[in-house]
């Protein structure tokens, strides 16, 4: 075992404490699987991060990324808040327009916007499917709504897996008490969305209040669309704030016309959290990046220091 730099980081929001989450190990070399889950497994949180040094020329750094149940190819508040906590560190990158994070899904580049501090990285290529009728049913049982609830439903996979459900109201949304033992038996993430209409304010002012969470961070742009996630297959009942899982959503509901080109997602509420997310679309008629979505937010550091591993 040896001292190593570490992180503890919240992201997605400029708050300490009313975002998600992550440690960071900086420095992880010499570490094997083993090590590094039973450290994820300890810090209890969604997920941990190691950065490592790249294995690809284009890469500024290489990030291994853990749940307490096991490894991710891919996860959205990670990258940002690995990058976030590498570049506080003193990392620069090797290019003077992204930075390029390494990790199992392959090459994800992360923009920087100096002004305000903000973070975003480029979603990766997303599949998608329609699921299967007869798990959409259970899911939405283990839910605790009924089909009338679901607007749209897809399979969305962008490295992780989601289910993602398009529900009738944002209220709906934030009135979910899923039974997290039967999600967990069915093996399905989900996450689910509702949009709120131009004149539902005091919706969003509402739920902030019930969650004790109405906070400077909270007076920001009001969201457009409100976003739940429900893991308990890997061993989280409730994500507080999921970049992957927002990727993921984005892409579909803009290529499918339901959000616009740039919108504000809010995520944590019945967490206490007060997650913002910002999503937006390149110019599609960009011949460089043809319609990239990407997917933004701040984070801030709440523990500096080390930790022997």
């Amino acid at each position: 075992m040896q001292q190593r730099p570490f992180k503890q980081v919240d992201v997605f929001t400029a708050t300490p404490y009313f975002g998600n989450p992550l440690a960071v190990v900086l420095g992880g070399g010499g570490l094997d699987d083993t090590a590094m889950q039973r450290f994820a497994r300890w810090t209890n949180l969604s997920e941990t991060t190691f950065i490592l040094p790249p294995t690809q020329a284009e890469a500024d750094y290489r990030v291994r990324i853990f749940t307490p149940g096991g490894e991710l190819p891919f996860a959205g508040h990670p990258t940002l808040g690995s990058c976030h906590a590498w570049l506080e560190a003193g990392g620069i990158p090797k290019s003077k327009v992204f930075i390029v994070q390494e990790c199992a899904k392959g090459l994800i580049h992360i923009r920087r916007d100096k002004a305000n501090a903000r973070l975003a990285f480029a979603a990766p290529a997303l599949l998608r499917a329609a699921p299967d009728p007869a798990m959409l049913k259970q899911v939405a049982s283990a839910l605790g709504i009924t089909a009338a609830h679901i607007a749209a439903a897809q399979l969305l996979d962008n490295g992780p897996v989601w289910l993602g459900l398009l529900l009738d109201s944002p209220d709906a949304v934030l009135q979910l008490t899923p039974n997290h033992q039967e999600l967990s038996r069915l093996g399905v993430k989900v996450g689910v969305a509702g949009v709120y209409a131009p004149t539902s304010a005091p919706l969003i002012a509402r739920a902030n209040r019930e969650a004790k969470a109405f906070t400077q961070n909270a007076c920001g742009p009001a969201p457009d669309l409100e976003v739940r996630a429900f893991a308990a297959c890997i061993g989280i009942h409730e994500d507080p704030v999921t970049g992957s899982l927002n990727a993921s959503l984005a892409q579909w509901l803009m290529a499918d016309g339901v959000m616009p080109t740039h919108y504000t997602a809010s995520q944590g509420a019945c967490m206490g959290r007060v997650g913002l997310v910002d999503l937006y679309q390149d110019d599609q008629d960009d011949q460089d990046v043809k319609g990239q979505v990407w997917v933004g937010g701040q984070s801030v550091t709440c523990v500096d220091g080390s930790v022997v591993l």
